[in-house]
């Protein structure tokens, strides 16, 4: 097809699924980063497998990854594909239901044995049934094109198996106008020293190109152009990728080694990968035999001058919560990562949730009040973990960084700020001993002083038991003990004189106003831009601050006649609200393991509008 017939598109969204050994989640980084070095704006959702290496063309089995590329500002990888490349009976069943009527369904026919057909639970064959009318049906044998392909190798054909995963890209390349080049860089970078993965990767993508190319299966092809995006250097990034990254930054802003403790835990271990990688910037990662272990570590890295850090998710937290009050008590810096997941318990690891709200405010035994913060975007990652750090050197505290599954492994360009653009984190230890008291306070930030042991005439005691005001002595004196509880949360509710004011999208006051916190942020403002741009009046807001809330948020609830609060749990952020403020905001939950769609926000809008307009007349 002549490339200039393409026709332009504004948005593409794409889903790659197959089983989780088929390499879906790499083509499907490859897609984006092609995609990004082309200049669309774009948003990915990588859907993983809870179960570990479940048999092979099962339902549980099943490993997704979806991109939406765009050349606009977008927000959300997309409500549902325009495309599914299914590579066996159960992708396309575990994902048939995401697919709209007259979407496109690209199907690999070769694996549609009986064999595959009943480990899936399909009764008759739907490539055959007619029961995919409604869709786009392609089906391509693509295993054996592929084994075609490479027949010029010296390749088994379950060797040459393993490159169908770029076949299928390159297909999709064609479809939609992306280079071949970054891909083939990539295999030369990744896979130099065996030339034979090279050359069968390189192969299987040139030839699935030039199938779509050829063959008159697509009578139409694409072209996305790209986005104008504020002029910078870019960068595709992950949540966790930007997480590692921004407490990197903070350790080289606040001139301090930065140290982190885990336990490998889902979805939380791949900042642990990426800070191993940057030993070279100061940074030291220790891998602890468990959970505690991790913390108690961290605690003592502060204890000793570190930056200290230790990740988790929210099985991990629980474990984490004594220790978290021991360094409340003991009044150190220290930042803890919650890369939330579907619970309770084991849960669904690999899925989203946003339900250790509460768990950070209060899972803790006694008053242990600590900074929460969270991230409302992938990219957002970098910027809230540097604000982790200042905060809790500023104050002195722990602070909790709630992050979850959906920002951890979704993908977004991201705009690498100047270091000029970047706030200063000033660490000041306390090296004069005159006068010096361990629980002496700051007169702003209610600080106590950071003294690193070894330092002359600054000896000092610390540790679980209750504290005498001042001296840091073990006091059982009831008052004592109220006062402390008391400043501790004065120090955190202080925090609030140095985080911004909550901003308001759309109208400053009126009828409704959509507030959310963490990774709803990209379909609530998909969802209110889109109403605004039909003349539907609906504001919204996002906290990514969470204790204490920004000082103006009262004073913006009493501004509209209704809240809506949509939450991936059963209504976590509604009760502090409504504990807090008196406001009985609505509630929407969604606890699937799934992020939300814009129209379900969308559709919660237009409800609550309806509702408010009738109580009107």
């Amino acid at each position: 097809m002549n490339p200039t017939a393409r026709s332009e598109l504004d948005r593409v969204t794409v889903r790659f699924a197959g089983d989780s050994g088929d390499g879906l989640q790499v083509v499907g980084s490859q897609l984006t980063n092609t995609s990004a070095l082309f200049g669309n704006d774009l948003a990915t959702l990588p859907d993983y497998p809870a179960e570990i290496r479940a048999p092979a063309g099962t339902l549980p089995g099943v490993s997704a990854f979806q991109i939406s590329f765009a050349s606009e500002d977008i927000h959300t990888p997309g409500d549902a594909p325009d495309v599914l490349v299914a590579l066996n009976p159960a992708a396309l069943k575990a994902h048939l239901d995401d697919i709209p009527d007259g979407g496109t369904l690209i199907v690999n026919e070769d694996a549609f044995t009986s064999q595959n057909l009943a480990k899936a639970d399909y009764e008759s064959n739907p490539l055959t049934d007619k029961s995919l009318a409604h869709y786009r049906l392609i089906p391509l044998p693509i295993t054996s094109q592929n084994q075609a392909a490479l027949a010029h190798l010296d390749m088994s054909p379950r060797q040459a198996g393993r490159s169908k995963n770029f076949y299928a890209l390159g297909i999709v390349y064609w479809l939609y106008d992306r280079p071949l080049e970054p891909t083939l860089r990539w295999f030369e970078a990744k896979w130099g020293s065996r030339p034979q993965i090279v050359a069968a990767n390189s192969a299987a993508l040139k030839a699935g190109y030039a199938f779509a190319d050829t063959t008159e299966l697509f009578t139409s092809a694409y072209r996305v152009p790209a986005a104008n995006l504020p002029a910078g250097t870019y960068r595709n990034i992950t949540g966790n990728e930007a997480t590692a990254l921004g407490f990197v930054t903070a350790s080289h802003l606040a001139d301090r080694p930065l140290f982190y403790a885990s336990y490998p835990i889902t979805p939380a271990s791949t900042v642990l990968h990426e800070l191993s990688r940057h030993r070279n910037l100061g940074v030291v990662t220790f891998q602890a035999e468990d959970e505690i272990a991790a913390i108690g570590a961290a605690i003592g890295a502060s204890f000793g001058g570190s930056l200290a850090l230790t990740g988790t998710s929210g099985p991990g937290l629980a474990l984490k919560s004594e220790a978290l009050g021991l360094a409340v008590v003991v009044e150190l810096p220290l930042v803890v990562i919650d890369v939330q997941r579907a619970g309770p318990s084991t849960g669904m690891p690999t899925k989203t949730e946003q339900a250790d709200l509460l768990q950070a405010m209060f899972g803790r035994n006694g008053e242990a009040p600590v900074a929460v913060v969270a991230p409302a975007t992938p990219s957002d990652c970098f910027a809230m973990a540097v604000e982790a750090f200042r905060i809790a050197v500023t104050y002195m505290t722990p602070v909790l960084y709630l992050s979850d599954g959906y920002l951890a492994n979704g993908s977004e360009p991201w705009r690498i700020p100047p270091m000029d653009d970047l706030p200063s984190i000033t660490v000041r230890f306390r090296t004069d001993p005159e006068g010096f008291q361990p629980y002496q306070r700051d007169p702003d930030t209610l600080a106590r002083p950071w003294a690193i042991p070894g330092t002359a005439g600054l000896e000092h005691r610390v540790g679980g038991l209750a504290k005498e005001d001042v001296t840091g002595n073990v006091s059982y004196d009831p008052d004592n003990n109220e006062r402390m509880v008391k400043l501790r949360m004065r120090k955190i509710a202080g925090i609030a004189d140095s985080i911004p004011s909550v901003e308001v999208a759309g109208p400053q006051r009126g009828g409704l106003l959509v507030l959310g916190w963490g990774s709803t942020y990209g379909a609530i403002t998909t969802a209110c831009e889109k109403l605004r741009g039909e003349g539907v009046a609906v504001s919204s807001a996002h906290l990514r601050y969470l204790n204490p809330f920004p000082r103006n948020l009262g004073e913006v609830l009493a501004r509209f006649e209704r809240v809506l609060i949509p939450e991936l749990n059963l209504g976590q952020l509604r009760m502090l609200i409504a504990d807090k403020f008196g406001v009985a905001g609505r509630r929407l939950s969604k606890v699937q393991g799934k992020p939300f769609l814009v129209r379900e926000i969308r559709a919660a809008i237009v409800e609550e509008l309806a509702r408010m307009e009738a109580h009107a007349n």
